[in-house]
């Protein structure tokens, strides 16, 4: 559906709220703006990094049919938090809207680098112990993990905990990439409005199913390069993963054995892996941003919130039911995930770290028929305790995770109260 605009529209004055908080379920009702007592709190532009949302408590979108007031308004409502001005006329506000802007960018950059460059090293390890049907030692407990770890940096080098960190960005690349390919050339929608149905809750997730299945290939041999032992691995090109992704779909270049799984087999359980993690990731993130944004703007109505935690609240609701969203997610299917990786895995004659001694390395020699067979075998040989081996690393990525965004916040604090 196309929103409604008035015939005045300049793109920045004026915010429709057929516009307002698209997303998954439309956690979110639109807002008309009738009249002056509807207006939306919030003032919105889309992030290009998660917690980079431009919103500040007292800004209004001016009705249909009304022009915008030339002078700030009178009263508490538009005058927040002091040192801010509605026009932006002072120097003390034009410096701390700039702040405002460069802390929000920095803010989102800093949650982006942990999550996908800080946490690499959880993520090759995790991977490795999910692939290493031989192991003793489950490594479900943080402790343990940080061992190994330090254990396969002395007899490796660090580079043994960063591999495959290129084609990681690879595969999120051609996942974007696709989404936004087969959504240009077909009716499936790339979001869900707030007037959403059933049909259209399933062609999006058609969307989805259909564009992991594009990005298959090269989350395999992404998967490839983070458990591939760096002892025997030869220094491969960050184009690798493209290159034996597109050699696994036509069956050309990629050194494999009788065992490996055909890509069609293994279509299942990558789309049900990626759109479960989709939708209950979407569905915790609403929830809580719901749930935050509704208690900082209770707060606000009731003037009991300072102007450092006002300018918080723009930010941090955000990151916060990301951070969320993307635990639950990665526990809930943390089992789901280890059958899939072991599928991936099999027949592609991967070397992978011992990582019961931290030396030595290891061949994958499993021999499932398919995603019953992985999940009866796990069952009977390893345990339910199987389906978590490496969890400890979870553990780590996410505490570190949350260190960063609280050091974040607290220096994002400190400039504000500096400033105001």
């Amino acid at each position: 559906m196309h929103p409604r605009r008035p015939d005045g529209f300049d793109g920045l004055g004026y915010r429709g709220g057929a516009r307002d908080e698209q997303g998954f379920g439309g956690a979110f009702p639109a807002r008309s703006f009738s009249s002056a007592s509807d207006l939306s709190h919030w003032v919105t532009t889309p992030p290009d990094i998660p917690g980079s949302r431009n919103l500040h408590w007292g800004e209004k979108s001016p009705p249909y049919g009304v022009p915008a007031p030339s002078t700030p308004l009178e009263g508490p409502a538009e005058e927040p938090f002091p040192g801010s001005s509605g026009g932006g006329s002072s120097v003390p506000g034009q410096s701390s809207e700039q702040l405002n802007r460069f802390a929000g960018f920095g803010i989102g950059l800093a949650s982006l680098f942990t999550e996908n460059v800080l946490a690499h090293p959880c993520i090759v390890l995790r991977r490795q112990c999910q692939v290493n049907y031989h192991a003793r030692h489950y490594h479900l407990t943080p402790f343990t993990v940080i061992n190994i770890m330090y254990s396969f940096n002395k007899t490796q080098g660090p580079r043994a905990l960063w591999k495959g960190m290129g084609s990681t960005f690879i595969v999120q690349g051609v996942t974007l990439g696709a989404e936004g390919i087969i959504s240009e050339f077909t009716p499936l929608p790339r979001e869900i409005s707030h007037k959403w149905n059933p049909k259209q809750i399933g062609e999006h997730l058609l969307l989805k199913s259909l564009t992991y299945i594009v990005a298959m290939p090269f989350y395999s041999a992404s998967l490839i390069e983070t458990v591939q032992s760096e002892i025997i691995r030869d220094n491969a090109g960050i184009l690798e993963c493209i290159k034996e992704g597109i050699g696994r779909v036509i069956g050309m270049g990629v050194p494999h054995s009788k065992r490996l799984l055909p890509l069609l087999s293994l279509v299942f359980p990558t789309v049900l892996h990626g759109v479960l993690h989709y939708i209950i990731s979407s569905i915790i993130q609403k929830i809580i941003l719901l749930v935050l944004k509704r208690k900082a703007y209770n707060s606000h109505l009731a003037e009991s919130t300072s102007p450092v935690q006002s300018m918080l609240d723009a930010y941090f609701p955000e990151l916060i039911a990301n951070f969320a969203a993307s635990l639950c997610s990665d526990v809930i299917l943390y089992p789901l995930e280890t059958v899939l990786h072991r599928l991936h895995i099999q027949g592609t004659r991967t070397i992978i770290d011992n990582t019961d001694l931290g030396y030595e390395v290891l061949p994958i020699n499993t021999q499932y028929e398919g995603m019953r067979d992985c999940i009866n075998t796990i069952r009977q040989e390893e345990g339910m305790l199987g389906f978590y081996k490496g969890f400890g690393a979870v553990v780590i990525q996410y505490t570190l995770h949350a260190a960063v965004l609280q050091i974040t916040k607290i220096i994002y604090s400190t400039l504000l109260q500096n400033s105001v």
